[in-house]
């Protein structure tokens, strides 16, 4: 039952985000993972699109924070307001209190206000004049970046990175499928008709179940060889973290839990590798996507 659940997203959703079967795949996954996704592209593919989308088939609450060279830490988490006639101060929410946070162009803001994130994103909730509020569960941000745009942009520091269990890559759709998009006129409209396939309940359930699934002490050894491996490359200035290896990890058992299995495989590990390392590491001027490629060919898959 589960399992049709997550495939009738993964079909609705590719509806709307034609040309995009392995993004939405990936996002569907980072979903049951409990993690945040960054979405890298030119502008007009449709990475806005897919936060909406996300969240009316979830049926779960949706902000979206246009991230601008001017905008402020309280714009995104809130601030208190003095309430008027009684006195005191009232909690005026932020976007940031939403199930699905859509940050759009996040680059284009200061590292002041990326950093705001930061507790938001690891621990799921945030500090506003010295008093704490738990955020929605679930709780995802996905965030989208224009990687060819430089003016007034500010690059996300490798702590904010980090935060990320994904960072995807979207490109252009074939020519068969842009040509569906022109000719049926796909926007945000076609998202806002979606129907919801699961209630917040039935996903956090989901969520829970993904972190029951078993990871075989040989596939273990093998993803920390993986990751400790990334810090002896001759290329790699900078290698992935502890934090990186409990990503993989949790991103391979939803990765599994998608496909109707209640175990992970060395090919589950393999397939999350490119989009859970990459951004995680520093390289000496090569691309780090070709040396996690390289490592996935040296390193030896148990059987």
């Amino acid at each position: 039952m589960e399992h049709t659940r997550v495939q009738d997203m993964v079909d609705r959703m590719s509806q709307v985000f034609l040309g995009q079967d392995e993004v939405v795949r990936s996002i569907v996954c980072g979903i049951l993972a409990g993690g945040h996704v960054l979405l890298e592209g030119v502008p007009g593919v449709g990475k806005t699109l897919i936060g909406l989308a996300v969240s009316r088939l979830l049926d779960v609450s949706f902000k979206r924070i246009q991230f601008t060279n001017d905008l402020l830490p309280s714009d995104v988490i809130g601030f208190h307001a003095v309430r008027s006639g009684a006195g005191g101060f009232e909690l005026v929410k932020g976007p940031i209190f939403a199930s699905i946070v859509l940050a759009d162009e996040i680059n284009r803001t200061s590292p002041k206000t990326q950093s705001a994130l930061l507790e938001a994103m690891e621990e799921r909730r945030v500090t506003i004049d010295g008093a704490t509020y738990d955020l929605p569960a679930p709780f995802m941000v996905i965030a989208t970046q224009n990687p060819v745009e430089i003016a007034g942009t500010f690059p996300l520091p490798e702590s904010q990175l980090d935060r990320f269990l994904f960072k995807i890559r979207v490109g252009y759709p074939s020519l068969e499928e842009e040509q569906q998009i022109i000719a049926r006129g796909i926007d945000h409209t076609e998202a806002l008709r979606l129907e919801p396939v699961m209630t917040r309940d039935i996903l956090l359930s989901m969520i829970g179940c993904v972190s029951r699934v078993l990871v075989h002490r040989d596939v273990l050894e093998y993803m920390t060889s993986l990751v400790r491996s990334t810090r002896s490359l001759p290329d790699v200035e900078l290698g992935v973290s502890p934090r990186g290896g409990l990503a993989l990890k949790r991103a391979s058992q939803a990765w599994a839990f998608m496909h109707g299995r209640d175990f992970v495989t060395p090919g589950d590990v393999l397939t999350m590798m490119p989009l859970v390392l990459p951004h995680r590491i520093i390289t000496r001027g090569g691309d780090p996507y070709h040396v996690i490629q390289a490592l996935a060919q040296e390193v030896p898959v148990p059987h």
